[in-house]
């Protein structure tokens, strides 16, 4: 009886340890799948409309009480998660109220967003005008920094053609040293 108990108790922690600490928001994607393109071209269609979008951190800029966070978008996996290897479908601005630390956020960083459009504001990039549209973010997730590590070396110390035994001159395999 107090094993299972025990065993019950030792399960629970278990699966605890393996939840998520994303927000439950950002898991789940709103109705409809407004992409950042189809608000650029018509923007009055979807004012106060809910989105859920994410990509890259381009740049991060704060005003007197809102902080507003160019993102570069792109395709989101199931969990809401920016994907590396996607297509942008566009630029577009996330205003957040209050401060946010720029050095928190850094260029290049994933962020996934959800709230509501307000509308679309004109900024330049380079000398082109461009139509970005302004979410007012609901809740946000920066996503942690993928280390990527040089694939470990794989000896095989079966396969080499000085080390047949069959092969002739036999040699063996680097340092042995004899007296």
């Amino acid at each position: 009886m107090y094993c299972l108990t025990l065993l019950g108790m030792i399960g629970a922690l278990l699966l605890s340890g393996c939840a998520s600490k994303i927000p439950a928001i950002i898991h789940t994607p709103p109705p409809g799948d407004i992409r950042v393109d189809e608000v650029q071209q018509d923007h009055s269609r979807f004012v106060d409309s809910a989105i859920r979008w994410g990509g890259d951190i381009i740049s991060v800029e704060n005003f007197a009480d809102e902080t507003h966070i160019e993102i570069l978008a792109q395709k989101l996996n199931k969990s809401g998660k920016p994907l590396s290897d996607s297509r942008s479908s566009g630029r577009f601005i996330a205003r957040i109220k209050g401060f946010l630390e720029p050095e928190d956020y850094p260029k290049e960083q994933k962020i996934t967003v959800t709230g509501e459009i307000r509308e679309v504001v004109e900024k330049p990039v380079g000398r082109y005008p461009y139509p970005y549209p302004l979410v007012d973010v609901d809740a946000y997730y920066l996503w942690p920094l993928e280390m990527s590590y040089p694939r470990p070396y794989y000896y095989d110390p079966f396969y080499s053609p000085y080390y047949d035994p069959f092969y002739y001159p036999y040699r063996r395999r680097h340092p042995y040293y004899y007296w």
